[in-house]
């Protein structure tokens, strides 16, 4: 009587059932993989103040706006400003810090329409890690529409007799780049202004004599507004006035001695650009 044939036996014991596990497990754990290679290779962003939207270590960088509003600026300057401020509101590096001023005459100091940082707008957030639409919510409700709202209230004229740009500018000082945490940062200065300055202890205009450092030295203004800038960069958006028909002053000179002035209070001179308009 011939003998059965045993019956052949799967190689490997494992049916599609358990491939099927099998791949499912690897995918997991490809996926956590990837997840966590996210987690590692992102950038830990910063734990944020809930008021000044910096980092509560201290922004990453400091950018003041400084709008004399001492006179009237005429609708053509306006226009060129809220388009200047607008460009630095969208560019400003995220977790920096953006203080928006005007001249408090009276009080011959700066006063502060808007000061926060730029938490970031989600840009290039990661959906694994991160939530981009909730960043860009926050980021227009509580940076961008602030300070354009500010930025609009910043070119209301003061109407005023004296123009103290110097004692604003050692205010800000004080107030933004004198810290510790402060002097391994940028810091910039943005002076948007006639920059004729005008005060009980020394005047620019034409009849109160030449412009030269020499005799704003010689002035009690000089031990008066005695600034330490901290290396800030201070860049001049010069808004020319005209009378009769020609300009006030000659800018030339007159940009030489804020040239002389910044360089003096251990500032470093940005250059100038002339507002459109006069």
């Amino acid at each position: 009587m011939a003998r059965r044939r045993p019956r052949p036996r799967g190689r490997s014991g494992i049916g599609w059932s358990g491939l099927a596990g099998a791949l499912l497990l690897l995918l997991a754990v490809g996926s956590g993989g990837a997840l966590a290679y996210f987690y590692v290779s992102a950038p830990p962003r910063p734990l944020l103040d809930s008021e000044s939207l910096c980092p509560v270590s201290g922004p990453q960088g400091i950018t003041v706006v400084l709008v004399d509003t001492s006179d009237d600026l005429p609708e053509t300057t306006q226009r060129d400003v809220l388009g200047l401020l607008d460009d630095l509101i969208t560019t400003l590096p995220p977790f920096h810090k953006l203080d928006i001023r005007v001249l408090d005459i009276a009080g011959e100091r700066s006063r502060s329409l808007f000061s926060k940082c730029n938490p970031g707008d989600g840009a290039g957030l990661s959906e694994w890690t991160d939530n981009p639409r909730i960043a860009r919510l926050r980021w227009i409700e509580d940076f961008r529409k602030p300070a354009a709202d500010a930025v609009t209230s910043s070119v209301t004229a003061a109407k005023a007799i004296s123009s103290p740009i110097m004692a604003a500018i050692q205010n800000i000082a004080i107030d933004q780049f004198s810290s510790a945490a402060s002097q391994s940062i940028g810091k910039t200065l943005y002076v948007i202004s006639d920059m004729i300055e005008f005060t009980r202890d020394y005047s620019q205009y034409p009849r109160a004599g030449d412009l030269s450092f020499a005799r704003y030295k010689q002035s009690p203004a000089y031990p008066k507004f005695r600034t330490d800038l901290h290396g800030a960069n201070v860049i001049i958006r010069y808004v020319t006035r005209l009378s009769n028909g020609q300009p006030l002053i000659d800018g030339t000179a007159h940009m030489e001695f804020w040239k002389a002035w910044i360089e003096d209070n251990r500032g470093r001179f940005g250059g100038v650009k002339r507002l459109q308009g006069a």
